[in-house]
């Protein structure tokens, strides 16, 4: 299982702000920062169950994560943006550490986790982050912050990139956001 080489996804995803997704089919940038942290806790809801799944190790496609590893980059997506946002509301334009999600999948050994253990962190982390979104200032949403590759976010705009990223990774394991 760990054997297997994982391709690494080297696509800019930042247009996910501006359009909707074609793969996941979420309009990221139809939230409103208001709508942030709700919309977070919602985006993972599905995590516990599907890391109870049996077959949560298994990579079931050559080169693509398991269910196990998919939640535990998930976990650590919520730990990290809460980082960058956090930046943004405490510095002027700071720039971003990089973040490889695939070196951290290896060095973090994503694979050798306990799915339980995983499905127990998603939600306090998503709690932590949702609460910080809820807690943004109405002056601070257009505050801005970069990573090393030029990209550029504001508040609002890093917010709906990872709930896109949170949203998306639910599809890619077959847990799709229920209908509200």
């Amino acid at each position: 299982m760990a054997a297997e080489e994982i391709v690494p996804d080297d696509k800019d995803w930042t247009w996910v702000v501006e359009r909707r997704c074609p793969e996941c089919e979420f309009e990221a940038g139809a939230i409103r920062g208001e709508a942030l942290g709700a919309h977070i806790l919602r985006a993972v809801e599905r995590w516990p169950e599907v890391l109870h799944r049996p077959d949560a190790r298994e990579r079931k496609r050559p080169g693509v994560w398991s269910d196990l590893e998919y939640g535990a980059h998930v976990r650590d997506v919520l730990g990290v943006f809460d980082g960058r946002l956090r930046l943004m509301l405490e510095h002027v334009d700071p720039a971003f550490d990089d973040w490889d999600q695939d070196a951290a999948a290896v060095e973090g050994t994503y694979a050798e986790q306990s799915p339980l253990t995983v499905a127990a962190q998603i939600g306090p982390a998503a709690d932590i982050l949702a609460t910080r979104f809820d807690t943004v200032p109405d002056e601070a949403w257009q505050r801005t912050g970069r990573r090393s590759n030029g990209s550029a976010f504001t508040v609002l705009t890093l917010g709906q990139y990872c709930l896109h990223d949170l949203v998306h990774h639910a599809h890619d394991v077959g847990a799709p956001l229920r209908q509200a």
